[in-house]
């Protein structure tokens, strides 16, 4: 009959090593299993028994115990199998990835976007690669390279011949004048219709807008103005954005620096925005007009601040006629004066300038961040 298995004899140092990890448990779950082994079995305990104990099979504790009486402490930290052999070279990956960035169109293939299943189906037929690969493996393989399904975004370029003579006059007002620049523009149209939106409600059964096809109230267009110094937005609804109703805009700004020194309006280039009545009165009442470049409108810091006009007012809302949703938008803007630095306001912000800066690389404000060498 063969002797049963069983550890030598401990030595001091490593009886109170193996207590040490079996008291504290602060230790990998393997290292701990396996110390309790090793004290049980030194303890006279057989391997069934220790196997009951840790809940291991009696094969493992076997193993351990040949461990130890051949390389002492060291079996209490496993020595893995490096596992399966990698199936795809780096070069295969590197050309599974490229793949992946690359339209279909290109190759040949009749669809707009890969799927995963298409894009595996596609990465067998190669001719000379016939790389064989499932879904999972796929998807892990292209997150751990960085590569994720995203929205497509559009994006225009300036074509403005003075791109960057506007783009330098803005930076320059703001760094140099930060109180007495001023952003105007229209947000709209505003219309009275029940608006889809976000809200806490049961799971199951979320809050509900009626729909309607028949629109009589109108559009109205909010005609907003931000005093960069002072981070305090205002505006009036009006039924229609022209000229006049841009001028009174801008004389409302100049109100709000009675001093006389002169003040900077950052503006698009909206026709109504640049009429010989609106230029005479700015020169003579000392009004500087800062147009931004064609179709550069991140540029204008009032844009981050209808990002949340949009989504505390209008998202989620059912306002009957313009009156009230015209008091509701004069509310939010006085709670937002008096709370400019509210997180939730501060986060709706951030996230309308990633949506105007669109994928681009823009800087709030600024020129192309031009990529690091």
């Amino acid at each position: 009959m063969a002797e049963p298995v069983r550890v030598r004899r401990l030595s001091e140092q490593e009886g109170q090593t193996l207590q040490r990890i079996v008291r504290r448990g602060n230790t990998s779950t393997v290292r701990f299993r396996r110390a309790m082994m090793l004290l049980a079995s030194a303890g006279g305990n057989s391997v069934p028994v220790i196997a009951r104990l840790v809940q291991a099979d009696q094969g493992t504790v076997r193993g351990v115990n040949h461990g130890f009486n051949q390389i002492g402490l060291a079996c209490l930290d496993p020595r893995w199998a490096g596992g399966r052999p990698r199936q795809l070279s780096p070069d295969d990956e590197n050309f599974v990835v490229q793949t992946a960035k690359t339209r279909p169109r290109k190759l040949d293939q009749p669809f707009t976007r890969w799927s995963i299943r298409k894009l595996a189906a596609y990465l067998r037929k190669v001719q000379g690669r016939g790389i064989r690969i499932g879904r999972e493996a796929l998807r892990c393989l292209l997150a751990r390279r960085g590569i994720t399904f995203q929205r497509t975004k559009t994006w225009k370029e300036s074509t403005d011949p003075e791109r960057d003579v506007k783009l330098d006059r803005i930076e320059h007002v703001l760094a140099r004048f930060p109180n007495r620049v001023f952003a105007f523009d229209e947000f709209g149209p505003l219309g009275i219709r029940p608006t889809g939106g976000s809200c806490w409600a049961g799971r199951g059964r979320p809050h509900r807008v009626p729909a309607t096809y028949h629109r009589t109230h109108g559009v109205t267009y909010f005609h907003g103005c931000y005093a960069v110094g002072d981070d305090t937005l205002w505006g009036v609804n009006r039924r229609h954005k022209g000229a006049a109703q841009s001028l009174a805009a801008v004389k409302s700004i100049r109100a709000a620096r009675p001093d006389g020194a002169p003040i900077y309006v950052i503006l698009d280039n909206l026709s109504a925005h640049k009429g010989s009545k609106i230029r005479r009165w700015a020169r003579k009442n000392k009004v500087e007009l800062c147009f931004t470049p064609t179709n550069a409108s991140w540029a204008n810091p009032i844009e981050a601040h209808f990002g949340p006009l949009r989504q505390f007012t209008l998202a989620n809302s059912h306002h009957p006629n313009h009156t009230v949703q015209t008091r509701e938008l004069h509310r939010y803007l006085r709670w937002r004066n008096t709370n400019t630095r509210h997180p939730d306001v501060l986060a709706a912000q951030r996230r309308a300038r990633a949506r105007i800066r669109s994928e681009k690389g823009i800087r709030w404000g600024g020129r192309p961040l031009t990529t690091a060498a």
